[in-house]
Parts: structure tokens; C-alpha cells; sequence
């Protein structure tokens, strides 16, 4: 009975010499799952990029040929109705100084004792005519500058459709492809994964006694010390490891990735 509570006392105290060790394997700072924004076959994937850091240059691109001629014809029209526009805003002026013209001489016209009625009624018929071209010319104006808008916003989109249709993720490393030439994916469906390894993240659960020690404590990695402090603690108690608080620290990025360090804290 003696030695199996001497066993015990000494595991309790194994435990609280150790209750600031941890572990944690080294991952990468972020991880992206890449979901198809758009529908479409994919024509081209650059599988020798797989562990290796992205450039500019598309490592997946789906086909956008028919966004491609739609953009084309889009800009096309885009330009005929911007040169409509100016065309129209020019007639507007002359139609303004005509109109004017106009006016004043109906204004002394119908005061005019020996202009006829028929003369008078002429020259208000003329008057009314030109004022219905002018206001007809601003309203096909208004129409223009609405097609304007819309083609505008379709270009747009066709510039995002390309985009998307054509994957890049300079700086990142490639971790995974999940699509294969020939496929036809869908929104939503999965492309690939990508890792940002700039930096690396460390992850441990706290014990609640355990935070604010952590918060002001030395913190040391494989046994050396760091200038290291935690970057991230969520003050809501994990939902998988219950009663323990979800705590990160950033370090810089490791040759290789994966490995378990351990993680000590100590006081000054």
C-alpha cells in the first residue's frame, strides 16, 4: 500500500513539475481550402508546383473562352454607346441654342399685329416641335447612360469570370490539387489547398490556472529559450478539449513543417 502511494505522490508531482510543458507540431501560418467561384471545364493544371511557392503565373485555369469573346464584344459596344453619348450631348447644345432662338421669336412674333393666326400657329407649332427633339434627345441620353451602367457592371463581371477562371496565389506554396484536367467542377467544389509557410503556428491548450502564468511567462522551444509570446488566446473554452483555452504562438518559418516541438513556459 506504501509503495502504490508513493507512486502516486510521485506521479502528482511528475505532473505539476510539467503542468507548463506542452506540445505542438509546427504548421503552417494559414491554410486555404481554394473553392471554384465559377462553373467550367478545366483545361490546365501545373502539377510541378506541388510543395513549391506559387508566382504569378496560374497554377489551375478553367475555361473562360466565351467570357473572353462576351468581354471583347462588351468593350466594343461599351465604346459605340460612349461615342453615341458625346454625339447626343452635342446635339443637346445645338438643340438648347436653337430652341432659345426660337422662343424669342415666337415671343414677338405672337405679339405682332399684322403676323396671321396661321403664321403664329406655325411658328408655336415649330416652337413645340423642336422642344419635343430636345427633350427626346435628353431622354435617349438618360438611356444610353443606363446601358452605360449596365454594360459597365458586365464587364465587370467578365473581368472577375477570367480571373477566377484563371488561379494564382503568388507567395503561397501549393499543398494539394484536387481537380484533374478535363473535369467539370461546379461552384463550390474544391481546387486545392494552399499554405502560407511565410510563418509558422504553434498550437496549445491551456489549463484555465495556467492562461495568465502563460501570459507572462519565458517561453522556451525544445529546451531553448525564445523571445517568443503567445500571439492568440481565445477566452472561450475549447469545444473539443473541454475546460481548456485555445492559445497560438507565431514563430518564424522552420525548415520543415510537421515536426512536434516542445513548449515550456517559465517564469523570469
Amino acid at each position: 500500500m506504501f509503495i502504490f502511494k508513493f507512486f502516486i505522490y510521485m506521479f502528482l508531482v511528475s505532473l505539476s513539475l510539467h503542468a507548463n510543458v506542452y506540445y505542438s507540431k509546427v504548421e503552417p501560418f494559414e491554410v486555404r481550402n481554394i473553392s471554384a467561384n465559377v462553373e467550367g471545364l478545366v483545361r490546365f493544371i501545373d502539377e510541378s508546383m506541388l510543395g513549391k511557392k506559387l508566382t504569378t503565373k496560374t497554377y489551375i485555369e478553367i475555361d473562360s473562352e466565351l467570357d473572353e469573346n462576351e468581354l471583347k464584344y462588351t468593350k466594343e459596344k461599351l465604346l459605340y454607346s460612349e461615342q453615341n453619348l458625346e454625339s447626343n450631348k452635342k446635339i443637346v447644345l445645338n438643340l438648347e441654342e436653337s430652341l432659345a432662338k426660337k422662343r424669342d421669336n415666337y415671343e414677338k412674333i405672337k405679339l405682332l399685329k399684322i403676323k396671321s393666326k396661321l403664321e403664329k400657329d406655325r411658328e408655336f407649332y415649330d416652337l413645340i416641335n423642336s422642344e419635343n427633339s430636345y427633350l427626346n434627345t435628353k431622354k435617349e441620353i438618360n438611356t444610353i447612360q443606363m446601358q452605360i451602367s449596365d454594360l459597365k457592371l458586365r464587364k465587370s463581371q467578365l473581368q472577375r469570370s477570367i480571373k477566377d477562371k484563371n488561379l494564382q496565389g503568388e507567395g503561397l506554396t501549393l499543398y494539394s490539387l484536387d481537380v484533374k484536367v478535363g473535369q467539370v467542377v461546379t461552384r463550390s467544389a474544391k481546387l486545392a489547398t494552399l499554405v502560407d509557410t511565410s510563418k509558422a503556428l504553434l498550437t496549445i491548450y491551456l489549463d484555465k490556472e495556467n492562461v495568465e502564468f502563460s501570459k507572462n511567462s519565458i517561453i522556451y522551444i525544445d529546451d531553448l529559450k525564445t523571445t517568443y509570446t503567445l500571439s492568440r488566446i481565445l477566452n472561450l473554452a475549447d469545444s473539443v478539449n473541454i475546460s481548456k483555452y485555445k492559445a497560438q504562438i507565431i514563430i518564424k518559418a522552420p525548415k520543415i513543417f510537421s515536426q512536434l516541438v516542445k513548449i515550456e513556459f517559465k517564469g523570469d
